[in-house]
């Protein structure tokens, strides 16, 4: 029997692990290439003296999420499908997982408003 208890004002998130497997990376170009397209990244063009910086949007880019640590971060759960479908592009290389987590009304609220 599983039992939960909440408080109000919580709302469930996932949670969302993540490990690369470097070993079985083709090379480190293709390691950068998997944190790009899931961060985004920043390009610096250096023309005629002068620096154009653009942003080049990752699929974390396009979500609402909390960052927690490197390889974890936080999404609504209404944006788990989109999420997975990345993580299976790269499921040979790159391991995850994920978990359900309670957010109190502040945390909901900050993740609300990246949207």
């Amino acid at each position: 029997m599983k039992v939960e208890i909440r408080k109000k004002g919580e709302r469930t998130a996932i949670l969302i692990s993540f490990n690369t497997c470097t070993e079985k990376f083709d090379s480190n170009a293709e390691r950068i290439k998997f944190f790009k397209e899931l961060h985004g990244w920043k390009q610096i063009i250096v023309k005629n003296r002068k620096r154009y910086i653009y942003h080049r949007p990752g699929i974390l880019s396009e979500l609402p999420h909390i960052d927690v640590d490197k390889s974890v971060f936080i999404i609504m759960q209404d944006h788990l499908r989109k999420i997975e479908e990345f993580f299976k592009e790269w499921e040979e290389k790159v391991e995850f997982k994920m978990f359900p987590v309670l957010l109190n009304q502040e945390q909901f609220k900050k993740l609300r408003e990246v949207e």
